[in-house]
């Protein structure tokens, strides 16, 4: 009959993974707060630069726009900033995906999707 390790052995191996498991996060965390994505709209003509924490760093509007209407240019930076928004959610998803695959944690279903 095989012999089965002693549990503290598994307990010991179970803490270093989920202490290497919160360095990952952390470093994650980080990476994804000094992330800079643009979002645009208009073909380009508004830009909106945002972190990873959804602050808005710079919001870009074409001269040409400026002449437009007030309604238009207000829903051209509210899609650039969707757009932006969108683009960090995507990359925190894939940030996490990859920390998942690092760990060799599952990552096609449950909470990574």
């Amino acid at each position: 009959m095989a012999e089965k390790p002693a549990p503290n052995l598994d307990m010991q191996t179970m803490l270093k993974q989920a202490q290497q498991m919160q360095k990952q996060m952390q470093k994650a965390q980080q990476e994804i707060v000094a992330l800079k994505v643009t979002g645009e709209a208009g073909g380009g003509l508004v830009k909106i630069v945002m972190n990873g924490a959804h602050h808005v760093q710079k919001v870009e509007i074409s001269p040409t726009l400026m002449g437009e209407e007030e309604e238009m240019l207000e829903d051209l930076v509210a899609a650039a900033f969707n757009d932006a928004s969108k683009k960090v959610e995507e990359a925190t998803k894939q940030k996490m995906v990859d920390i998942a695959k690092d760990m060799n944690l599952p990552t096609d279903g449950g909470a990574i999707k």
